[in-house]
Parts: structure tokens; C-alpha cells; sequence
């Protein structure tokens, strides 16, 4: 079950959250939660619920060990049960990316090594969970901060359930620490204020996936389906920019229903998309984008690795090994590698090359050109297929009537309207008006009226949403491979 789904917005969500408002006990409403949850993976996932419990049932194990390794290392002047904490941390991890490794890289390695050494294997066919790169982090997450004493490993086995499996960040992200729910999954409250704010972040959400990312998709799928042949400078820039749009509103959008959602049922999830697109450098392109991952890289691969404390070349080296993995995490492919690297490289550039020292201008444009040239790595299917495309974005001067055919039949009405209406939902233009709206004197009732209208235009977009969905609308689901 998806989000953008007729299923999840008219019958799964009003049910369970109407069934929420009417428990009185926290304890029964997180079971509520746990059973609502594993039926939402179930309804795409049933066989792999097992694999979340499985995970889930590890993950408290470990994170038990740890706690009580420590509690008996402040009883005894024994240093063992230090080490043993450091056993169990470093197992744990390696169990995770054990799981994570089976199910979704054993195909891509047994290939490689198949092609590059002939050895002739059968490469295994895996249906890969939704969401496991996800909440295999997450479980990370748990077990390290437990072994670095910044979270109290929970004694009960719910707590750890419903933290791995709560159905809003599940299949898409974000990436959630335990110490920011902790409290949360034992006590807190849902007001009219939180429904309201929350739905409206859901239909905001919506709107991104269904009515902007969703048209971007059928034209950067248009394009990256069609023969390389047809493929010229028009067609490059046309598909290319279109998937810009489309990934990054996908995902924003996916992450915006994912903090209305939980702000629905009483959780606080930290943002997760901060305008990347007018970062002026890649550094600042990686604070803004995917901010939940990004963190988690820097926190728990680059500073293990040494960060910047071992000197620069040390620290250049850490960043190549982080985007490696971070590129691999995003899919099964060495595309996802090489996309991952390519960020890495212009982070490396950046230490040498005065690029901060240009006008913000021209760094939003060099930056745009980076990500949207690295987007095709990531979009297209074949190593091949994208340096074909990135060639033709700068080469591509032939004019064939299947191109220029092709090329035309992508510029409908509706993509020229989604593409300006989604280059002004890139810019951060209400925090400009609340600005100014601010400095007048009657600023803040003003600010009222906006806010009430706000959730008035929340309800037409969510119908506008509904239409499109019931349409039979194209609506693709870009998480298949995470």
C-alpha cells in the first residue's frame, strides 16, 4: 500500500485513525498502531512482515545485551563487559547488513562477479522488501546510539516494534533516531490543531506526488524509454530536467505525508527536504537533500571513519567511501555507485576550488548542472544509456524528425504548467512572504487569515488529488529499489 493511493486515503487512514481517537490507553493505541502498520506492509509485503519482526525481535535482543553489559560494568571493575558491549554492538550491526545484503545486493555481486570473472553462476532472484534500506537504518540507529549510552535501550519489545515498523516512515523515510520518539512512543496527545496541521502537510504532500512528480514521471520515463538514437540535445534537457523535478518532489512529497501523518497520530518528525535546489554548492546541496540521510552517513560511517580529525587527505578519502555507500544504498546497481561517487567527486573539488567565492548565482547554476547531470546516472538503467544521454545534453546538435517528433510530443500544455508551477515550488517563497507580511503593522493578523485560508485550499487540493487518482492516473512508485 502506497500513500498516493485510493485505498490508503479513503478507507485505510480514516479507519485507523479513528479507531486511534477512540482507545483512551496509550499502551493499546501503539498495539493499535503495530497491527495497523504490518497490515499496511502486508497489504503489498505479506511474507516479508516476518522479516520486520525478525529484524525487530534481533534488534531488542542486542540492544538488551548492551544496556546490561553496562549496567554490570558500573557493578564490577571487570573491563570484559565493556568489550562485550563491543562485541554485541559490532554484531548487531553486521547481522543488519547481513539481512540488508541477502535480500538486496546478492543479485548485483553474484552478476558482477559472473561477468567480470565468466564464472557461469545462476544469479539469485530475491523480491526485494519494500523499505528495508529504511528500517534497517533505523535499527542501526538504535543499536549504536544504545552502545554510545545516548538512548536507554527500551525493556519493552513493543516500543522497539513500533519504532521499526510505524507505518508513516516505513517504506519511504524518513530516517527516525529512536532518542527523537522515545518519549513519544510512551506519552503524548493528539489535539484538532494536530489532525488539521498534519492533514494539511499530507495534502501537501499529496500534491507533490500526485500532480507535479507524477506528470514529470511520464515524460522522464518517456524519454529514458525511448531508443538512444532518437535521443538528442532537446530530448536530454527535456527528460533530464523533467526527472529533477520528479525525484525531488516524490520524495519531498512522500517525506511532507510522512510528517503530516505521524504529526497525526501525535509524533514530531524533523524536516526532512530544506530546498535543496537553490543550494549553492554540493556541500550545501547535501545539508538540504535527503537531510535524515545524510545525517545518518555523517554520524555513523563518517565520523567512525575519522571525519576530518586524521588530516585532509584522510577526510577526502572518508567522503568517497560515504558517497560509495551512500550511492549503494540507493539501489542495487552500479549506476546508484557511480552517481554516489560523482557526488563525492565535486565534494573533493569543492575543498580546492573557490566555489564559495563566486556570486550565489552562478554556485545555485554550477550546483543545478552537478545534480541534474548526476540524476541521470541515477535515472537511467545502463551505465551505458546514461553517458549516452549526459553526452547529448551538451553535444547533441542533430535535429531528426524522430527527435524533434519526440522532443514535441513530451511539451504538452500540462508539463510546460507543472514544470513553472514546480520551479516556484522549489523556491522557499512563503518564508519570503511571511517575512514581509511581518514587518507590516497589521502583519500578524493577516498571518491569521492566511493560515485559516490555508487549510480551505488543503481541502480542494486533496479533492483535486482524489480526481486525478480515480482517473487511473499515472502513478509510479519510485522505492521499490530502496
Amino acid at each position: 500500500m502506497v500513500f498516493s493511493s485510493l485505498t490508503f486515503i479513503c478507507v485505510f487512514l480514516p479507519t485507523v485513525l479513528l479507531a486511534y481517537l477512540l482507545i483512551p490507553n496509550m499502551k493499546i493505541k501503539n498495539v493499535l498502531l503495530i497491527i495497523a502498520s504490518l497490515v499496511f506492509y502486508a497489504f503489498g509485503e505479506p511474507v516479508y512482515v516476518l522479516l520486520i519482526l525478525v529484524s525487530s525481535l534481533i534488534n531488542y535482543f542486542f540492544g538488551r545485551l548492551i544496556a546490561r553489559n553496562y549496567q554490570q560494568k558500573e557493578l564490577s571493575v571487570d573491563a570484559s563487559y565493556a568489550l562485550n558491549a563491543k562485541v554485541a554492538v559490532t554484531l548487531a550491526v553486521v547481522i543488519n547488513l547481513a539481512f540488508l545484503g541477502a535480500f538486496k545486493y546478492a543479485g548485483m555481486f553474484v552478476q558482477t562477479a559472473d561477468s567480470v570473472f565468466g564464472l557461469s553462476w545462476n544469479v539469485p532472484v530475491v523480491a526485494l522488501p519494500i523499505g528495508i534500506s529504511f528500517y534497517t537504518f533505523q535499527a542501526i540507529c538504535y543499536i549504536v546510539d544504545t552502545y554510545r549510552r545516548e538512548v536507554v535501550a527500551t525493556k519493552n519489545f513493543l516500543k522497539m516494534l513500533l519504532y521499526i515498523s510505524f507505518f508513516p516512515q516505513l517504506i519511504a523515510g524518513p530516517i527516525i533516531k529512536y532518542h527523537d520518539v522515545d518519549k513519544q512512543l510512551d506519552k503524548r496527545a493528539v489535539s484538532v490543531s494536530d489532525i488539521a496541521i498534519g492533514m494539511r502537510r499530507v495534502t501537501v504532500g499529496l500534491g507533490k506526488k500526485v500532480l507535479i512528480a507524477n506528470t514529470m514521471a511520464g515524460v522522464a520515463d518517456s524519454v529514458f524509454s525511448s531508443p538512444l538514437t532518437e535521443v538528442n540535445i532537446a530530448v536530454a534537457w527535456i527528460g533530464a530536467l523533467a526527472y529533477l523535478m520528479q525525484i525531488y518532489f516524490d520524495f519531498s512529497g512522500y517525506s511532507d505525508m510522512a510528517i503530516g501523518l505521524a504529526r497525526m497520530f501525535g509524533f514530531t518528525y524533523r524536516e526532512n527536504f530544506n530546498y535543496p535546489y537553490i543550494s549553492s554548492s554540493i556541500q550545501e546541496f547535501w545539508r538540504r537533500w535527503h537531510i535524515s540521510l545524510s545525517t545518518w552517513f555523517k554520524e555513523y560511517l563518517y565520523f567512525p571513519l575519522g571525519g576530518n580529525r586524521k588530516g585532509r587527505a584522510r577526510a577526502g578519502l572518508n567522503k568517497i567511501v560515504v558517497f560509495f555507500f551512500c550511492g549503494l544504498w540507493h539501489g542495487a546497481s552500479w549506476t546508484f555507485v557511480i552517481w554516489g561517487l560523482f557526488h563525492g567527486l565535486f565534494l573533493l573539488l569543492e575543498e580546492y576550488l573557490p566555489i564559495k567565492k563566486l556570486p550565489r548565482a552562478f554556485g545555485v547554476i554550477y550546483t543545478l548542472l552537478v545534480v541534474t547531470v548526476g540524476f541521470v546516472l541515477f535515472r537511467a538503467d545502463t551505465i551505458g544509456q546514461a553517458t549516452y544521454i549526459i553526452v547529448q545534453m551538451f553535444t547533441g546538435f542533430h535535429f531528426e524528425a524522430a527527435s524533434v517528433s519526440l522532443a514535441l510530443q513530451q511539451l504538452t500544455p500540462l508539463f510546460i504548467f507543472t514544470s513553472i508551477v514546480a520551479i516556484f515550488a522549489c523556491l522557499p517563497l512563503k518564508a519570503r512572504v511571511v517575512q514581509v507580511i511581518e514587518k507590516h503593522s497589521k502583519g500578524q493578523a493577516f498571518l491569521r487569515v492566511i493560515n485559516a485560508s490555508s487549510f480551505i485550499v488543503s481541502i480542494a487540493l486533496l479533492l483535486l488529488c482524489l480526481l486525478s487518482l480515480s482517473g487511473g492516473g499515472y502513478n509510479p512508485f519510485i522505492y521499490f529499489r530502496f
